[in-house]
């Protein structure tokens, strides 16, 4: 038994040559043990999606982000209809302080709010609200379809 520990933040490069059979022993480890679904998300079914109506896939993207997050505030939380309309999901989760910022040493999609969306059969299940800054990754609210909860989004969200 050989044990290596390879940096994945900025990623070394034995940790991007390894990354694919790493993410395929997770990926079955995942259905042995947890009896996770083969179909559960997968890398290629995630997209960082800036928050700025500027960008035509957030645009896009909105009506059914949007109706996802009454869907699963009304279902989880409980809240009522009028808690969870478009104003308040656009309050909540869409206007942010941070501005987009693009530096040469910094990450491929900038800094910034970000909308991590999970893909399934062409819609989305769930979305992660996250703010990527130089030195850290804020997971600020993670909300998904309660059809799909069987897949624990939020801990894949949360290891990814």
């Amino acid at each position: 038994l050989k044990v290596r520990v390879v940096r994945s933040s900025p990623p070394s490069s034995q940790f991007k040559a390894t990354f694919q059979e790493s993410y395929q022993v997770y990926k079955r480890y995942q259905m042995v043990i947890h009896k996770d679904p083969p179909d559960k998300p997968s890398i290629n079914q995630v997209r960082l999606v800036p928050v700025s109506f500027e960008d035509p896939q957030f645009k896009s993207s909105f009506n059914q982000s949007a109706t996802l997050f009454a869907k699963y505030q009304m279902s989880v939380h409980k809240d009522t209809p009028s808690d969870c309309g478009e104003n308040e999901f656009t309050r909540f989760l869409c206007d942010s302080p941070l501005e987009a910022e693009h530096t040469p040493d910094g990450p491929e999609c900038g800094y910034g709010s970000f909308h991590q969306q999970y893909w399934l059969d062409g819609k989305i299940i769930a979305v992660g609200v996250i703010d990527i800054l130089p030195y850290c990754v804020s997971s600020v609210y993670l909300y998904y379809d309660p059809d799909f909860s069987f897949l624990s989004l939020g801990v894949y969200s949360a290891l990814r």
